[in-house]
């Protein structure tokens, strides 16, 4: 959970808010453990790497290459570095597992070898995102999210999205983006965005405004061509582009039930996406042969690779399980009332139920605030009606409340302090509602501390890999679910099971759980 602007109907209305800062229970380790992938010319200096069952015996090279000695000299890859740190700063930082990080080199190490550009290096970063996303800067900076990962079944389907972005690198679609663009504008917005103190602009970055990474419906075209043509030629399942395209897709509309779920993030908002795009793919993938006789789709060594990784929420993000929101780090749990829905984004907590009531959570630092009557009256709430001002406790800690109006609209303002953060529960629903003093009622009433029983059994859910067994069905599988309360639909999902699907014993599934 971060802090932006207030949600979208809110914000419409007129309530403005101070920006407000981050805050996490732990900053994210920001060490960059980039892989570097060259192709043929350095294949010698990085054989670990490449090496496709990772041999502990393998001998370090007598000539080293490290990717910032490979790209010194290529001014597209210092392109790429200016923007590499913020994108990753975009993405809630990078993640870090060993054994996932060796299965994309495994991947991406297939794939330079059979590259159009023999002589251009990689830099692969797993963010730390569950949205699914993959995209590419100049100069080799590829980026996958875990999410995109979990959704995946195979190897050769991640090496769809890889060879896609290569195909752009190589292809130099970056650079002549930037020629159809005054780069000095580009740069000036990037920075404009990115360095603002508002967390909008990292937003703004991620949402395709970074010039560099977005490319014209033409070059999306040429880089499926090229990228099929890789898969086949690394010895993947060229069928693995279309049928990831058609994941994706079903994900975007399991996504979009939820009318809060932001894709904007996500691939196919940043890439474009039609039935003729798959068609295709899968026209191209025919050239290399019939579908089912064709390539590996490297389906076992792949799940080992992601069984246990994170999935959701991040720890430093808390958690949502149900109708409470729990933030281990922070200590703090609290509840919305039922028939609403949570949706726990990187800025803020956000809510929202029946009849257009919407709910959002944060925090800011306390700083020298003395007296939160004070605070509440400081400025940053527009609308805010003084007389309403009082002083309340909270299970036991300080806090105080009070009402503003904007327009059509009516808000419950309260905040508590604990520690050295002061925790914000902003209300909104239609003037005149008689559920706004209920629904804020449950809010403050159920936010306290966490119990150290309770901070120590909260675990992050991930994806976990299982045989199936002579007992098992779809049902009972779906019903080991967590995480969600439309278990059967995400767990047909994320193993890419069509209606009428069956299962058999000895068949390895994903579920997600702790």
């Amino acid at each position: 959970m971060m802090v932006k602007p207030i949600t979208k109907t809110i914000q419409r209305e007129g309530l403005a808010l101070a920006p407000a800062r981050r805050f996490r229970s732990a900053s994210v380790a920001t060490r960059n453990i980039a892989i570097l992938v060259a192709s043929a010319v350095v294949l010698s200096s990085c054989q670990s790497i490449l090496d496709q069952a990772y041999q502990p015996n393998v001998s370090p090279s007598d000539s080293p290459q490290i990717v910032d000695e490979v790209q010194k000299n290529d001014p597209r890859a210092q392109m790429g570095a200016r923007e590499h740190p913020r994108i990753v700063a975009s993405y809630g930082g990078e993640y870090h597992d060993e054994k996932t990080e060796k299965l994309v080199a495994r991947i991406a190490g297939a794939l330079t070898t059979v590259s159009e550009n023999p002589v251009q290096s990689y830099r692969i970063t797993i963010l730390n995102s569950p949205a699914i996303n993959a995209f590419a800067l100049p100069g080799g900076y590829l980026y996958v999210t875990r999410g995109l990962l979990a959704l995946a079944n195979d190897a050769s389907e991640v090496a769809a999205v890889l060879s896609h972005e290569m195909a752009h690198v190589t292809a130099n679609h970056g650079i002549e983006r930037q020629r159809r663009e005054e780069a000095e504008v580009i740069a000036s917005r990037v920075v404009a965005e990115v360095l603002s103190s508002d967390l909008a602009g990292k937003q703004a970055l991620a949402r395709g405004k970074l010039r560099l990474a977005a490319f014209s419906r033409q070059q999306e075209l040429q880089a499926d061509v090229i990228g099929v043509r890789m898969l086949g030629e690394a010895g993947y399942d060229p069928y693995a582009a279309p049928r990831f395209l058609d994941s994706m897709a079903a994900y975007a509309r399991f996504s979009s039930v939820d009318p809060d779920t932001d894709q904007s993030l996500d691939f196919l908002s940043s890439h474009p996406n039609a039935p003729q795009r798959t068609d295709l793919a899968r026209r191209h993938a025919r050239a290399q042969g019939m579908e089912g006789t064709v390539g590996d789709r490297g389906r076992n060594y792949y799940l080992a690779g992601i069984d246990g990784l994170l999935y959701g929420d991040s720890p430093e993000e808390g958690f949502v399980r149900g109708q409470t929101f729990l933030h281990g780090g922070l200590g703090i749990r609290f509840e919305v009332p039922p028939e609403f829905r949570i949706d726990n984004k990187v800025d803020a907590v956000l809510a929202t139920g029946p009849g257009e009531t919407a709910i959002r959570f944060d925090g800011v630092d306390a700083g020298d605030t003395t007296s939160l009557t004070n605070y509440l009256t400081s400025g940053w709430v527009a609308g805010l009606r003084p007389e309403t001002v009082r002083p309340v406790t909270v299970n036991g800690l300080e806090g105080a409340t009070a009402r503003a109006s904007a327009e059509r609209w009516d808000f419950d303002v309260t905040v508590i302090r604990l520690n050295n953060q002061i925790f914000r529960f902003l209300t909104a629903v239609p003037k005149g509602s008689p559920t706004l003093d209920q629904v804020s009622a449950i809010l403050t009433s159920s936010f306290r501390q966490m119990t150290p029983k309770e901070t120590a059994a909260l675990k992050p859910l991930r994806v976990r890999v299982l045989t199936v067994g002579p007992r098992d069905t779809l049902a009972t599988l779906a019903g080991r679910m967590m995480g969600t309360d439309r278990k059967l639909d995400l767990f047909k999902l994320i193993n890419a099971l069509p209606a009428g699907a069956t299962i058999s014993p000895g068949q390895k599934v994903k579920i997600i759980s702790e």
